[in-house]
């Protein structure tokens, strides 16, 4: 009998991920079955896969691994973070609204606000942002004209009249030598109603339709440049997400929704494995 493996394709402000219960399943190269799962023309097509799983440390409840669409794997996703939070509860894995999960940043707290017994929206707690990472960073090549911000994954915000740019500038900067891990870019410009309309170049998948950790990043970016204070709304092309850097706890906090899409079933023999 050919092995198979059930999967949920689910999205944030449409950031598309494959999501893979395994508790319940195993992959033995999720690299190789991020880059063809993820091929719009000759997979399901979506920016990832997103493995969730037990968490093998009593701190947290449940861990995450994320892997671009390139293969590559990311350190954090806050859009993902929010999916898993829905699947977790609406799928019947927890009946818990407050859920920390293990990610390759740390354990993320995530707050599921409920109606009518399904997942409206969910606050997730990223944690302090990082103005500096030499890892990630290296200063001296500085690319000149924006604002570094670690939330656990690089990004590189850049405000601008032209956010348009972000296929070509975006691809660019990714790999320019300022970033030897490469970087996530975000072109950004405050609108007139105080709103920040966003674009986002994710590291190893290229133009998303939003990037949760983008949007804190951005948020943090422009608070400070004085752009704005303390509270944002972040629109991206997929929608908006609401971001808080609190002053107490110097911790930035996002909520946004979440949405399933559907539900299928794949044979792991079809998988070519590199």
């Amino acid at each position: 009998m050919t092995e198979k493996v059930r999967f949920t394709k689910m999205h944030g402000c449409g950031n598309d991920y494959i999501y893979i219960n395994m508790i319940e399943n195993s992959i033995a190269d999720p690299r190789a079955a991020a880059i063809a799962w993820s091929d719009r023309h000759q997979g399901i097509g979506s920016d990832g896969l997103v493995l969730i799983d037990k968490s093998p440390v009593p701190e947290a409840d449940f861990s995450m691994r994320i892997f671009n669409a390139d293969g590559s794997e990311a350190m954090m996703c806050g859009n993902a973070s929010r999916c898993i939070g829905k699947y977790l509860y609406e799928r019947g894995l927890t009946d818990q609204t407050v859920i920390r999960l293990l990610t390759l940043s740390g354990i993320k707290t995530l707050q599921l606000h409920i109606i009518n017994n399904k997942v409206d929206t969910v606050t997730v707690d990223m944690g302090e942002p990082a103005l500096k990472d030499e890892t990630q960073f290296v200063e001296s090549r500085n690319p000149g004209y924006g604002t570094f911000v670690s939330m656990g994954n690089p990004h590189y915000v850049i405000f601008t009249n032209e956010v348009d740019q972000v296929s070509e500038t975006g691809q660019m900067l990714e790999h320019h030598l300022a970033f030897p891990k490469r970087c996530n870019i975000e072109f950004a410009h405050v609108e007139d109603d105080g709103s920040i309309r966003t674009r986002v170049w994710e590291r190893g998948s290229g133009v998303t339709q939003a990037c949760g950790t983008g949007a804190c990043a951005t948020a943090v970016a422009a608070t400070l440049t004085g752009r704005v204070k303390g509270k944002s709304q972040i629109v991206m092309d997929g929608g908006s997400l609401s971001i808080e850097w609190r002053k107490e706890d110097n911790h930035v906090y996002m909520t946004g929704p979440a949405e399933f899409v559907f539900d299928g079933e794949l044979e792991l023999a079809k998988l070519q494995t590199t």
